[in-house]
């Protein structure tokens, strides 16, 4: 096995894990690691595949720089969203908040 087959083997292992925990967490702060999880392993994917093919090297580090920065730009407004939900509705959870306002 190649070392770009065992890298894409970790980054489809972090994805599934990221869907598995966004689908089984019931808190909202779970379920946003799980995204970050998923984020990762599109990142680490994108890495090996620049440094380890003859691909650009620059362009896949720059890649991961912007899987970086819009993981970075969720989760800020993600954990303000919970801040939000968490305030109004005094859990974080997400099955407290299935219920709109009619």
């Amino acid at each position: 096995m190649s070392a770009l087959t065992a890298y894409h083997l970790v980054a489809l292992l972090l994805l599934a894990l990221g869907i598995y925990g966004f689908v089984r967490r019931k808190s909202l702060v779970g379920m946003l690691i799980s995204m970050e999880l998923m984020l990762n392993g599109a990142g680490l994917s994108i890495a090996a595949s620049g440094q380890l093919t003859r691909a650009d090297a620059s362009l896949a580090q720059l890649s991961s720089l912007l899987v970086m920065g819009l993981a970075a730009a969720e989760a800020t407004l993600a954990l303000a969203i919970i801040l939000v939900v968490a305030k109004r509705f005094g859990s974080a959870s997400a099955q407290d908040i299935t219920e709109l306002k009619g």
